[in-house]
């Protein structure tokens, strides 16, 4: 496990490794340090640690956690406070550098609140969607966007301040919705395992498109880009091991192609049955898929094995055709986000070892952008 401190100024860092910083998402006055990001009490939790990130472009992005959201303007080489205070972050959703939402929580044990930005992040504004407790949003510009609940699907046309339910199948358990006529949804199918539905009239008919029998029946994700879908089915879970299968499609939907298919001693049988293109996802053993990437026709998905205590990524360049597990590293739990298919950072979310990574290549090799000071000292 990793358990480094940041013994010298992400500056100097910066400098030591031949990075030029650019102009910075907020000016700093001299060094900012990692002992100056992460002073103080953090919020809810006695250690401070990453819980999303993401980047708008090969050089700007944000990472947040328990109390506080950081940027970056050269990549990951340098970073800069950007809020401190008690919201604790569960998701970010910027849809450009100044404009974006988040899900927050005001304690550890409460549900997600929807926060809005209009300056990067530096103040928040609570938006009222009770009864409503969203655990995903994905806004595709600053009035139209989509929240998710476990069950439900909702759509909003004023940046949130009101949403409209979208009828999904019953026992869905994960929804995805690319614009308001075309979704897909995950649903459970007691005493057979899943099924994969596709809308094209914003939920009013729903067709079935694809169904996996599974032993286990727990849920899923899907992720979805053009004519792409990729859909993760989990099966149990045990002994620190994660059993899943991984589909893709790269017509819509029409035909099918099972990549990943990881059964485990503590989480048995993979759903499907039916052997993928590999046995195991990344981070070996029995590792837990985190979230998934496409981009550039690539796809890409992150994992982290508690048994090996190590994080990566594995990936296709070929819609799924052949798949590639790459080296993994040190670390605890990650999320990762990708701007090209070669270009991307992942953050262990873990307490222990919270840092920034970053790849120019696709995930063969990483090199630590950031951590987070043992015991925030």
């Amino acid at each position: 496990m990793i358990k480094a401190k940041l013994k010298y100024s992400l500056v100097a860092a910066a400098l030591m490794i031949g990075l030029t910083a650019t102009a910075p998402l907020m000016q700093a006055a001299g060094t900012t340090t990692a002992k100056d990001l992460f002073s103080g009490t953090p919020a809810g939790d006695t250690t401070y640690h990453f819980s999303d990130i993401q980047f708008l472009s090969g050089t700007t992005g944000r990472a947040a956690g328990n109390g506080f959201l950081i940027g970056t303007s050269d990549a990951g080489s340098t970073w800069q406070p950007i809020y401190k205070g008690t919201w604790q972050f569960t998701q970010l959703d910027f849809i450009s550098n100044t404009t974006g939402w988040a899900l927050a929580k005001s304690s550890a044990s409460g549900t997600n609140a929807l926060i809005h930005t209009k300056d990067g992040g530096k103040t928040f504004t609570k938006i009222v969607t009770s009864p409503l407790a969203l655990e995903r949003i994905h806004f595709v510009d600053a009035s139209n966007g989509f929240g998710y609940t476990k069950a439900f699907a909702y759509k909003t046309s004023n940046g949130g301040k009101t949403w409209t339910k979208i009828s999904t199948p019953p026992n869905n358990r994960y929804a995805e919705f690319t614009d308001v006529k075309h979704g897909w949804s995950l649903i459970v199918v007691p005493g057979f395992g899943y099924r994969l539905s596709k809308t094209t009239d914003g939920g009013t008919h729903w067709s079935t498109k694809l169904t996996v029998k599974s032993e286990e029946s727990i849920g899923g994700k899907l992720y979805t880009k053009g004519n792409q879908i990729w859909a993760q089915f989990y099966g149990g879970v045990g002994m620190s091991q994660q059993s899943y299968s991984l589909y893709a499609s790269a017509d819509n939907g029409s035909s099918w192609r099972k990549v990943i298919s990881q059964e485990t001693a503590g989480g048995g049988p993979a759903p499907g049955g039916a052997a993928g293109l590999v046995k195991e996802g990344p981070a070996a053993p029995g590792g837990h898929p985190s979230n998934l990437e496409l981009v550039d026709g690539a796809a890409i998905l992150g994992g982290y094995s508690p048994a090996a205590g190590v994080i990566g990524v594995g990936r296709s360049i070929d819609s799924g055709k052949t798949w590639n597990n790459l080296t993994p590293i040190a670390g605890g739990e990650s999320i990762i986000s990708f701007t090209s298919k070669e270009l991307g950072w992942m953050a262990d979310t873990s307490l222990a070892n919270a840092a920034v990574y970053r790849t120019t290549d696709g995930g063969k090799t990483w090199s630590k952008k950031l951590s987070i000071p043992e015991n925030n000292q």
